[in-house]
């Protein structure tokens, strides 16, 4: 594929009117949401790993896993103990959300999980007033526990993902180095920036994250220069190498950390955190 064919997808010809700013807001709790409504991109993946990554560092972290497909919660169920209270029980049927806190093997690290449930939320919420602040709600009474707070959103961008971007200070974007991963990506950019007109101006774009690289095709080379010409400075140098360690972990309940720390996947999320950490000061 040339590089005048990757230019013809559609996000290339968006209104790019969406805010860049790089730093997170400076408050006690930064509430981060990675996003993007195309499945199969390394959205969850990269939830854990920030996540556990950071709680490595010590940083006091909580995990969300607003997406009914649940698999952030199968990617650390070998970390946490059964709970009985879900998202879905806290968003929809009252349950204090402290009471759906889940510790973990890691100090800093908290979780609250998912379930199948979850899906019929975004039907619920249609007829429930301030329905796009509910989560934004629900997470003002845990900011002081936690410096950050990590959401995995659903592949879509219904209520739920909504109320993700209501309540967080940035969206972090990752992109999966294949040409079907753009497409898309400019209805992503469109509806972050009707949330930051209407519903909350203060929402940022910390970066976006290049994931799936793999350095032997010409394909992943060409979509990041074209993803890097584009975002610049925002695109985060750190990439995600396509990696067979990273793939099995969460079939072992593990992120990548823990199934096998010196594994390139493992090392990339190190230092993805890093790099973050020092762009959101």
């Amino acid at each position: 594929m040339t590089r005048n064919e990757i230019s013809s997808v559609s996000w290339y010809r968006i209104d790019y009117s969406v805010k860049f700013t790089p730093d997170i807001l400076h408050i006690m709790t930064k509430i981060l949401s990675l996003v993007n409504q195309k499945g199969g991109v390394g959205k969850t993946t990269s939830s854990v790993n920030i996540a556990v990554s950071m709680a490595a560092a010590e940083i006091r972290t909580l995990l969300i896993d607003f997406d009914p497909q649940a698999n952030a919660t199968t990617g650390v169920s070998n970390l946490i103990k059964k709970n009985n209270h879900t998202i879905y029980d806290v968003l929809m049927r009252g349950i204090n959300i402290n009471k759906a806190l889940i510790s973990t093997q890691f100090d800093h690290l908290d979780v609250i999980i998912s379930e199948n449930d979850l899906v019929g939320a975004e039907i619920e919420l249609v007829n429930v007033m301030a329905r796009e602040y509910q989560l934004k709600s629900l997470i003002k009474k845990l900011k002081r526990k936690y410096e950050y707070i990590i959401v995995d959103c659903p592949p879509s961008l219904g209520l739920l993902t909504i109320n993700a971007l209501a309540a967080s200070n940035a969206v972090l974007i990752p992109i999966q180095c294949e040409y079907y991963a753009l497409e898309g990506l400019g209805q992503l950019l469109n509806t972050i920036r009707l949330v930051q007109k209407h519903i909350n101006p203060k929402l940022s774009i910390a970066g976006v994250l290049l994931t799936m690289y793999d350095s032997r095709l010409n394909l992943s080379k060409e979509v990041a220069d074209e993803v890097r010409e584009y975002f610049e400075e925002k695109l985060f140098n750190t990439v995600i190498h396509r990696n067979v360690r990273l793939g099995e972990a969460p079939s072992f309940g593990k992120p990548a950390l823990l199934y096998d720390a010196n594994s390139t996947g493992a090392q990339n999320y190190l230092s993805l955190v890093e790099e973050l950490l020092n762009r959101v000061k």
